[in-house]
């Protein structure tokens, strides 16, 4: 404990939690602008009733979003089990440090899209928690409402660095069994692993009564293939090197890749999973949208 304390205060890991911090709260700012163009008319659950704010009323039920979008306080009502329990669960294997020219990795972006998450469920009164895993799950924060928790959040995923190998289904199948009441699961990888079992782990949370949303978070190099010539390519966990031709290579990539995309979203779709394909060339709040729409269709 005394190690963890001494760790939490180094400066640099004060100023890492500072960074991300502030970059949450960005993405959330420009999120929030952006609702007011926005059809979704909510966020975490759907209130049994809204009604303006009076005095007498407790504070800590204004929903701050519908402040957000009509500059009015209104009280939010809901039952109790409507409260969504949620979990970010993100993939820090080694291919998570890949990036080409964007200035995040892909595990920078998952990490600065689950902070914001966080920093929004939180806001909302939500409990939120968190798994990170490679080859198995190496963290895990219980889920809480209050706001230290997003303190607590932003601590861990300061500090999680690539490395090693990934094994996405037997960390979900640990997720699954981890898991004690029924949660809103938000996994981020770059699912760079055989489908099938991650598929069949994806099912086993759906049928223990969890709704899941899966961020495929790629680099933009790995939609786009921006390469020219003969490149070397090297595999992250691996480290095994290919030489191709670019030039002669790119139609075929792209399409896989295109496919590869395609199959997730049209399995997930049938299995009742959220699917957002994202790309590090993507503006947040456009994954925050579609997070949104996703999150509302569930709940």
């Amino acid at each position: 404990m005394v190690r963890a304390v001494e760790e939490y205060l180094k400066p640099e890991v004060v100023r890492q939690i500072a960074r991300l911090d502030l970059r949450a709260q960005f993405i959330v700012k420009g999120f929030l602008q952006g609702l007011h163009a926005s059809p979704y008319q909510g966020f975490s659950v759907e209130f049994s009733e809204h009604r303006r704010y009076t005095p007498g009323d407790d504070p800590k039920d204004i929903d701050w979003l519908v402040y957000a979008k009509t500059d009015k306080h209104y009280v939010k009502k809901f039952e109790a089990e409507t409260n969504i329990t949620g979990y970010l669960v993100v993939d820090a294997s080694e291919s998570m440090a890949y990036t080409y020219r964007q200035e995040l990795t892909k595990l920078d972006y998952s990490i600065s899209l689950a902070a914001a998450l966080c920093w929004l469920m939180v806001h909302q009164q939500d409990p939120c928690g968190l798994m990170v895993f490679d080859e198995k799950v190496r963290t895990s924060l219980p889920a809480r409402s209050r706001r230290s928790q997003i303190g607590h959040v932003l601590s861990i995923l300061s500090k999680v660095a690539p490395a090693g190998r990934t094994d996405i289904a037997r960390s979900l199948v640990q997720v699954a069994a981890m898991l004690r009441h029924r949660s809103l699961v938000m996994v981020f990888s770059d699912l760079l692993a055989d489908p099938g079992p991650i598929r069949e782990a994806l099912l086993r949370l759906r049928h223990g009564g969890h709704d899941v949303i899966l961020f495929h978070v790629l680099d933009e190099a790995e939609v786009g293939f921006p390469f020219d010539g003969m490149v070397e390519l090297t595999e992250p966990e691996s480290r095994d090197k290919l030489v191709i031709d670019a030039d002669a290579a790119r139609t075929g990539y792209v399409a896989a890749v295109e496919s590869f995309r395609e199959e997730y979203r049209s399995w997930c779709f049938r299995a009742g999973v959220d699917y957002v394909p994202l790309d590090t060339s993507m503006q947040f709040d456009r994954a925050l949208v579609e997070y949104l729409h996703n999150r509302r269709g569930r709940f």
